[in-house]
């Protein structure tokens, strides 16, 4: 998507983001923040860190999966942004096209920068027209240039502002998570401008090794899962009493439920785990005999070995529950399998007409399983996993103790990749718009017009399908590819053009020239120049 600065000046270029990184757009608007009385002395200390002007300029909380960093990260930034010291936020998610990736990271960055502190918005512009092609700059450079500099030249006293940045694992390159660290740390060089940034991530080893060579004091670590257990099972007991008296008061349920030795035994299963109480309590509220299914919570054996046990037996339960049957397991496969390692969210709608089923085949599979899935009331709205335990626990064969629900990701891919290929196909034709005027400018095309014909499920297709071909690497494929690049291929170019993704199209062609085996690959460069000169239609 694209956006103009609003810092008092009329600009006439734009600058590429993504929509749904700030923390308060409509993606995120059902997930929670921290209840009354939760978290306090970690939320006390983050407080302390960006008010104090001598602290470090990152404060890194980190923390393994389910441990709720996301529900802070959420909190601090709604309480920044009343306090209006939030300059910028960007939430990254796997499986979220633009939010999944750093590629729009530091353009968004400072498109959130230039609207939230006006000081900066002339000298962002500046760059902007310095620079017209900064958005497709190496990511070192748009953090100098559209960050860095406006910050250091900003004609203001001593300002103090915060960056939110949740998620970094899910950022799809591992080098790109260490690159912004980077590029980051060099905040505490700034000297009229105290810019501080939230990060949170799991402790994974790129993040990990990136701190740990950073100086002292640049960064202040809190590490969420090394909370004494008293204080986190106080949290998650806090959470089970408010959460489940709404559902008792909503079913007119008799007092007490649950009693409070059960409370207790969902605390110890939890574990520490924030997700497993969330997971809990949106299977039990998802039914109408509540009771029932609280019982089915307890009845699986749990131990005490790994909080991540615990969590995967919930699991496993919970489906062994929702999925009964062959069709059923066979259908939960390709769908959940496609939603978990799908590279952006769809409608069920649009899922359907990928994967060549019924909305309402789609509908059944997922109906099921709303303690685990987004499944909004909108039907515009997209499907989602609530939290990426789940996809974690999917894909692996060790920690998906029960082999029918295991997704096996290369499959899955080689299955997307096949779809992809079969819709386009069905529907890329030339000048699909219907325009009929070669010479038309893509800006005097209307939106509606474009949306109407190049549908969600056929724009994925065509922006994905490669992604998929490389993660699945199927046997041999390379002849289907040709063949569908011979007949479609300005046909490809033509839809990413309207969408505006043609330079990722350019890219995908060069990534699929180092993919394919060598004979296909000189055959693939073969037909390119054919179709250049006009020989193939």
């Amino acid at each position: 998507m694209y956006t103009q600065f609003i810092g008092g000046t009329n600009l006439s270029k734009k600058l590429p983001y993504a929509e749904r990184a700030a923390y308060n757009h409509r993606t995120w608007e059902h997930e929670d923040r921290c209840l009354p009385g939760t978290r306090v002395h970690l939320r006390q200390q983050i407080t302390e860190w960006y008010e104090n002007p001598r602290s470090p300029c990152i404060f890194w909380l980190n923390g393994m999966a389910g441990t709720g960093k996301s529900t802070i990260s959420r909190t601090v930034a709604h309480e920044l942004a009343g306090k209006g010291k939030l300059a910028a936020s960007f939430f990254f998610s796997r499986g979220r096209g633009d939010i999944s990736h750093a590629d729009l990271f530091f353009t968004t960055i400072a498109t959130q920068l230039a609207e939230h502190v006006p000081e900066l918005g002339p000298l962002i512009s500046k760059a902007i027209d310095d620079h017209a092609d900064i958005h497709k700059r190496m990511l070192r450079e748009q953090w100098q240039l559209l960050i860095y500099e406006p910050l250091e030249n900003a004609p203001m006293q001593s300002k103090q502002i915060v960056v939110v940045i949740d998620a970094l694992d899910e950022c799809e390159r591992k080098d790109d998570m260490k690159l912004i660290l980077q590029l980051l740390a060099q905040a505490k060089n700034l000297q009229t401008i105290q810019l501080r940034v939230f990060v949170t991530s799991r402790p994974e080893i790129p993040i990990l090794h990136e701190f740990r060579t950073m100086l002292g004091e640049t960064h202040q670590d809190f590490v969420l899962h090394d909370i004494l257990p008293p204080t986190i099972n106080h949290d998650i007991s806090v959470f089970f009493q408010q959460k489940l008296s709404v559902v008792k008061a909503k079913h007119g349920l008799s007092t007490p439920w649950p009693d409070e030795a059960t409370i207790q035994l969902l605390v110890e299963r939890a574990a520490g785990l924030f997700i497993y109480a969330a997971t809990t309590y949106r299977f039990i509220r998802a039914s109408s005999d509540p009771k029932e299914q609280l019982s089915i919570i307890l009845s699986g054996e749990y131990t005490s070995a790994s909080p991540t046990e615990n969590l995967d037996k919930m699991y496993t339960n919970l489906l062994r529950y929702s999925v009964v049957g062959d069709r059923p397991l066979q259908s939960f496969r390709q769908i959940v399998g496609s939603i978990v390692i799908m590279a952006d969210v769809m409608t069920i709608k649009n899922l359907a007409n990928l994967l060549c089923l019924r909305s309402g085949e789609v509908k059944e599979a997922l109906d099921s399983l709303r303690s685990v899935l987004n499944i909004p009331k909108n039907e515009s709205q997209p499907v989602r996993i609530f939290h990426p335990s789940f996809r974690d626990f999917l894909l692996d064969k060790q920690r998906c103790s029960d082999r029918g629900f295991w997704i096996n990701e290369k499959e899955r891919h080689i299955d997307l990749f096949r779809h992809c290929l079969e819709l386009m196909s069905k529907r890329l034709r030339q000048d699909i718009c219907n325009i009929r005027e070669p010479g038309v400018l893509i800006t005097e095309i209307s939106k509606d017009t474009i949306q109407s014909v190049i549908t969600a499920d056929l724009q994925y297709a065509c922006r994905y399908w490669v992604y998929h071909f490389q993660q699945g690497n199927p046997v041999e494929e390379d002849s289907r590819i040709l063949q569908f690049l011979m007949q479609h291929l300005l046909h490809w170019l033509e839809v990413l053009t309207l969408v505006g993704e043609v330079s990722e199209g350019v890219l995908m062609i060069a990534s699929l020239e180092n993919t394919l085996k060598v004979g296909s690959g000189l055959c693939f460069s073969k037909s390119l120049k054919l179709i250049g000169k006009g020989k193939i239609e």
